[in-house]
């Protein structure tokens, strides 16, 4: 498990300010942190920056693949 300590979280701007939220740090060396917003002292996902960003360009294009 990664340290997240140190984390920066933040907010998509397209969030909704009913709390269900997902919160991403992207200042950890080499990680990229994911957790629920509603529950931040569970841990979160981690995740090298290329498979965020295979990720992120999946869900942008719809050619996401479950």
């Amino acid at each position: 498990m990664g340290d997240v300590r140190n984390a920066q979280w933040r907010k998509s701007t397209y969030s909704t300010h009913n709390g269900n939220c997902v919160e991403v740090a992207s200042n950890l060396p080499g990680l990229i942190a994911v957790r629920d917003s509603k529950t931040p002292t569970t841990p979160a996902l981690f995740l090298p920056p290329a498979e965020w960003s295979t990720f992120l360009t999946g869900l942008k294009t719809g050619t996401l693949n479950t």
